[in-house]
């Protein structure tokens, strides 16, 4: 990775945002340990009164004990240096598809945040390797598989652990290398794992906070992406704009839907019943559009406080508080709040799925469509008989919302008691952000599609009613050349998989500057 010209996000000052988190994902921000004495004065207390308790013999859970249920187990002072390692390698049992690479950095940047508050008993050279790890891109290979999210995400987060020590694989430069190999050509040595610091690195919610991260960013984009299309289709069935209508939103207060229909507002240039129409209501995907993202769009900032306040907590176990010289033993490694966050994430996500596969329902459909062709096709009246134009897509389109509200099921009410009856209430974090992330992908195939037919459908009607019978606004205008750029007017039947894969594509890279906060 080339160097980053942009400010680094400084671990071990001060908040640590959602931002910062997904800039590091993506390689748009270099990371940094901060300097400053209070920091560095804190994170050497941690060790140093870790080290006191050991030379006096204290018992320290996973220190001088035995792991979970193990706990009971004494360790003798000459096998605990051993202890770490065994910690890190008898969880590496992760099974299913890897994290990508952007995901597995937003995993090591949020082990950053959680251990630089200082209350791990880790040594700074841990946190500079994590710096470097990522400042480098040598990125370990995490499977997906195998975190209950109490306590914590041991197994994925094992994976990181053995990075440091010089153990498994690592990506570098988008390459699997053995980690050792990739040392060796960034000029590294492993950094052998010290008590506490496996456990430290493993027992915490790293992984569901990194990929909530992600998943809040995402949704952001995708709630706007939604508005969009819900404007454009408005547009082409020739919609009632007055269901946009300023006053009519100032009667409910949620500010969600009225931020919604303020953006629908803009994108329309109207609040009025359209021309040479007598419809006084729209379908519901079209009336209440504004309701159903607007839910999105009002429970964002709770999703966010949720998943900040674990990013900028300590939640491994013990916490080693060396300025009050105590060893606290709790359950700070339960991620019931990002599991809160990502379930409800899923059914806000999930509907708006739902809500664009009806519109595009009605758009294909000559029975709602009010005149357009059948299933949107471009055809010339001669070939229309051989020409399907969007039958299909609104077909996949349903079978991915099916499978977007099928994964909705709330992971965290399936707890299992795990672990020797230890961990007998977990939380299921991790597979509920994972959960989410494919949904969101799901609605982002289902955005794109609509998306596509969307601006199919303006053009048709544009060469129906003439381009004065549009009333949209510039912004609208300008996304809208930008897609036929990228999407020619579908005449003729063809393959649409590739143009579909470029649409979500672009909708992942946030192409578009969509709608002013």
């Amino acid at each position: 990775m080339k160097a980053i010209d942009r400010k680094p996000v400084v671990f071990g000052e001060g908040h640590i945002s959602i931002e910062n988190i997904v800039a590091l994902a993506l390689g748009l921000s270099d990371a940094k340990l901060s300097n400053s004495p209070a920091c560095r004065r804190k994170l050497q207390k941690s060790v140093d009164f870790l080290n006191t308790l050991l030379a006096e013999d204290g018992l320290i859970y996973g220190v001088t004990t035995g792991y979970g249920d193990s706990c009971t187990v004494d360790i003798p002072m000459e096998l605990i240096p051993e202890l770490p390692a065994h910690l890190t390698r008898f969880h590496g049992c992760g099974m299913g598809d890897d994290f990508n690479i952007e995901q597995s950095r937003a995993i090591m940047a949020t082990c950053l945040s959680f251990l630089s508050r200082g209350l791990s008993g880790v040594r700074p050279v841990i946190l500079e390797r994590l710096v470097t790890l990522l400042n480098s891109d040598i990125v370990p290979r995490i499977p997906q598989e195998g975190s209950v999210g109490a306590s914590g995400d041991l197994t994925p987060l094992s994976y990181v652990a053995a990075a440091i020590a010089g153990e498994r694989e690592v990506f570098s430069n988008r390459r699997l290398l053995p980690t050792l190999q990739a040392y060796r050509q960034h000029g590294l040595e492993p950094v052998p794992l010290k008590p506490k610091e496996g456990l430290a690195l493993m027992n915490g919610t790293a992984a569901m906070t990194a990929l909530a991260c992600l998943a809040h960013d995402r949704a952001d984009y995708l709630m706007r992406v939604a508005t969009r299309v819900t404007a454009v289709v408005v547009a082409a069935i020739r919609g009632n704009s007055f269901h946009f209508n300023e006053n009519l939103f100032a009667a409910k207060a949620h500010p969600g839907p009225q931020r919604i229909a303020a953006w629908l507002r803009s994108d329309l240039g109207s609040e009025e019943l359209p021309r040479n129409s007598h419809r006084l209501q729209d379908r519901y995907s079209l009336r209440c559009a504004p309701h159903v993202i607007g839910v999105m769009a009002d429970s964002q900032s709770w999703w966010r406080q949720l998943i900040e306040n674990e990013l900028n907590s300590a939640t491994d176990n013990p916490l080693i508080d060396g300025e009050n010289e105590t060893v606290m033993h709790g359950g700070h490694f339960y991620g019931g709040h990002i599991a809160m966050a990502m379930d409800a994430m899923k059914t806000a996500v999930a509907n708006v799925a739902d809500l664009l596969d009806r519109q595009l329902a009605q758009l294909v459909d000559t029975k709602f469509n009010h005149g357009l062709p059948a299933n949107l096709s471009g055809s010339v009246p001669g070939r229309a008989m051989i020409n399907h134009g969007f039958k299909a897509v609104q077909i996949a389109v349903s079978s991915w919302t099916a499978e977007a509200l099928k994964l909705t099921m709330p992971a965290s009410v399936f707890s299992r008691s795990t672990e020797c009856h230890n961990q007998d209430k977990v939380s299921m974090g991790t597979i509920a952000a994972r959960d989410c992330l494919r949904i969101l992908a799901l609605t982002e195939q289902v955005a794109a599609a609509c998306l596509l037919a969307a601006f199919q459908a303006l053009e048709l009607r544009k060469r129906m009613d003439g381009a004065e019978s549009l009333e949209i606004s510039r912004d609208l205008e300008a996304m809208w050349a930008d897609c036929q750029a990228e999407f020619p007017f579908l005449d003729e039947d063809r393959p649409l998989e590739k143009e579909l894969r470029k649409f979500v594509a672009m909708i992942q890279e946030k192409r578009w500057d969509l709608y002013d906060d």
